[in-house]
């Protein structure tokens, strides 16, 4: 039976034991976990990865069977799961028993999918979709939260937290809780204030910088360096920005020479990838073959020692670096 995400909490008022959870947006389903499904469920919680039950079943069997004494019930909640462990779940289903409870969780499931079809056509099963949030939904969920703490934010506030985010669910939560402790002992707060309680500008702007170096957009990349003051720590925090996206670069080519489909694995991709960053993701994939890609994480790797070993002129370093790749980017292949 297939329900919205946010109807979990009223479809638990009835008498459902399966639940499959699956779409890109894992800050939402694990909340919605956490916070929904947990707490109604049951307080044993026992997690396993798809292999541990496909490749263990009888131990499997055994800790569904087992009861301890302090044990009414049990919450089982698989990670990963795919249409590998639909047979299996059919003869745990059969067998209704009644004191436990399993949760699927999968990170993509295409409409072909037959443990998909399988919870859909089945109406004592649950199975919600869990997709990218967009910024109405970003909004939305913001709003709630101050709304249930009684605070009044501006609309420059609420915009400015999903940017800073980067529309990211779990980082607009983090940045969020900074805000509601300032709140503790201020009952007013500025957009000024909010701008130093969240995360620095700089950060954004790193990000962005490492993004359009990629791009091999010199403009945008000569831009940000001119606008931007830094100093040997951020200088660091750079190059490991440039590690970081190089190294998530390098694991998209290589499901993309297994699976020639850019959608699925961009979609399928741990951590996800968010809305905004999917274009440029994917035109940076086209850009940079595997070989210069695995080149490029060698020149970061050693880049990181000469600006630590050489930090009165990191920035010099720096700069010759990223001037330099904008020409290697031009050659890549």
């Amino acid at each position: 039976m297939i329900v919205k995400n946010f109807e979990l909490s009223d479809k638990l008022k009835g008498n459902f034991h399966y639940y499959l959870l699956y779409g890109p947006n894992t800050g939402l389903l694990e909340d919605t976990i956490n916070k929904t499904l947990i707490p109604k469920l049951s307080k044993n919680i026992f997690k396993y990865e798809e292999d541990e039950v496909i490749y263990n079943i009888d131990n499997f069997l055994l800790n569904i069977n087992t009861k301890s004494f302090f044990e009414e019930d049990k919450l089982i909640i698989i990670n990963r799961a795919s249409d590998k462990i639909l047979e299996f779940m059919k003869e745990i289903i059969e067998k209704k028993i009644t004191d436990v409870k399993i949760i699927l969780k999968s990170n993509a499931l295409e409409k072909k999918s037959k443990l998909r079809s399988y919870f859909e056509k089945n109406k004592s099963l649950v199975i919600a979709a869990f997709y990218e949030d967009n910024y109405k939904s970003l909004l939305l969920m913001i709003q709630k939260i101050f709304k249930e703490k009684k605070i009044y934010v501006s609309n420059e506030i609420l915009n400015l937290i999903i940017e800073r985010s980067k529309g990211n669910r779990i980082n607009i939560t983090n940045e969020i809780e900074k805000i509601l402790s300032y709140f503790e002992k201020n009952n007013k707060i500025s957009l000024e204030k909010v701008i130093k309680l969240t995360n620095l500008a700089e950060n954004y702007s790193i990000s962005e910088l490492v993004d359009q170096n990629l791009l091999k957009n010199k403009k945008k990349t000569i831009n940000i360096i001119n606008e931007n003051n830094l100093n040997t720590e951020e200088n660091i925090l750079i190059v490991r920005t440039f590690l970081n996206k190089l190294k998530r670069l390098k694991k998209l080519k290589i499901n993309l020479e297994k699976n020639n489909n850019m959608e699925q694995v961009l979609s399928s991709s741990k951590p996800s990838i968010f809305w905004k960053e999917k274009n440029i993701v994917k035109q940076q994939l086209n850009m940079w073959s595997l070989t210069k890609i695995k080149h490029l994480i060698n020149k970061v790797n050693n880049l990181e020692l000469t600006i630590k070993k050489n930090g009165q002129i990191s920035d010099q370093i720096l700069n010759n670096f990223i001037l330099e790749n904008l020409i290697s980017a031009n050659n890549a292949i």
